[in-house]
């Protein structure tokens, strides 16, 4: 048997004096008198068995278990607070999900991003970063982007980036490479690995090395880690030219191979058949296929 839950009303009006430690304030908000209000408390705290606060002149104070319970109670509220907008936003046909690799986010995605909500500042983008595949329908999801060879059954793939894969280091590595390195120079450097370690050996194959063990330096589960280990100074990475092209025109970091490694791989757009019905879906695919033939 599932314990009845208190008065939903009783409930509000504690999470609004606790938040205010007002009866006024928490009347105000919830449109009510603090007369109503103090009996809705008086009530939770009559069926609870505890009281949930400590009532002096002109000041309310919250005992050790209307702490505890207020606590849970505001991470509650706000979660339905939140699911609430976003149900709403759903409706309204402004808002809309799409989940990606955390690298390609960090390193594609955000750095764009603002030019589209310059543009369409009523649509709110929210984005889930994650590896995992999700059902679009029931994880609320309008739009993925994948990192495959595309053709998903029963969903529409495009082909959104496919650029170069290229070595890319700090300057101070790049500065000791010299002006026209040779591949096997990286023999006496880290080769920084993600999930896709044959990457390296490809590369190396085609640039023409032979001094250089393509195995050698660690692996990180995705590209950020990877990422990051080469933007520390720990040695050579082979990254897309699009994830780092301000860094590269800045001179942050440099890519002192002009070769550059082609894959079957490619990130794709996923979408149902139906996801582009809703106008704000429709506008954010548009802006991604524009961004990526620019």
């Amino acid at each position: 048997m599932v314990d009845p839950l208190p008065s939903l009303s009783a409930l509000r009006a504690f999470e609004a004096t606790a938040r205010h430690l007002s009866m006024t304030q928490a009347a105000h908000e919830l449109h009510v008198t603090p007369g109503a209000v103090s009996l809705q408390i008086r009530d939770l705290e009559a069926s609870l068995g505890v009281s949930l606060f400590e009532r002096r002149t002109r000041q309310i104070l919250l005992t050790a278990e209307g702490m505890d319970y207020f606590a849970t109670l505001r991470t509650a509220f706000q979660l339905v607070r939140e699911a609430t907008a976003s149900l709403t936003a759903r409706r309204r046909g402004n808002a809309l999900t799409l989940t990606c690799t955390a690298g390609f986010a960090t390193h594609w995605l955000l750095p764009r991003l603002q030019r589209f909500e310059d543009t369409h500042p009523d649509i709110d983008v929210r984005i889930s970063a994650s590896h995992r595949m999700f059902d679009f329908e029931r994880d609320g999801i309008d739009l993925a982007i994948r990192h495959g060879l595309g053709g998903y059954e029963g969903l529409i793939s495009e082909r959104l980036v496919d650029d170069e894969l290229v070595p890319v280091c700090i300057p101070a590595i790049a500065a000791a490479l010299g002006a026209d390195p040779s591949p096997d120079q990286l023999a006496g450097y880290q080769l920084i690995h993600d999930v896709y370690r044959r990457d390296w050996q490809l590369w190396l194959a085609a640039a023409g090395a032979t001094k250089v063990d393509a195995s050698r330096g660690p692996i990180f589960s995705d590209g950020n880690g990877a990422f990051e280990a080469m933007k520390s100074g720990f040695g050579v990475a082979l990254m897309r030219r699009s994830f780092l092209e301000k860094e590269l025109a800045e001179g942050r970091l440099v890519a002192p191979f002009p070769l550059g490694l082609t894959s079957k791989l490619a990130y794709h757009l996923v979408y149902p058949g139906t996801a582009l019905e809703r106008p704000a879906v429709a506008a954010f695919r548009r802006w991604l296929l524009s961004e990526a033939k620019a």
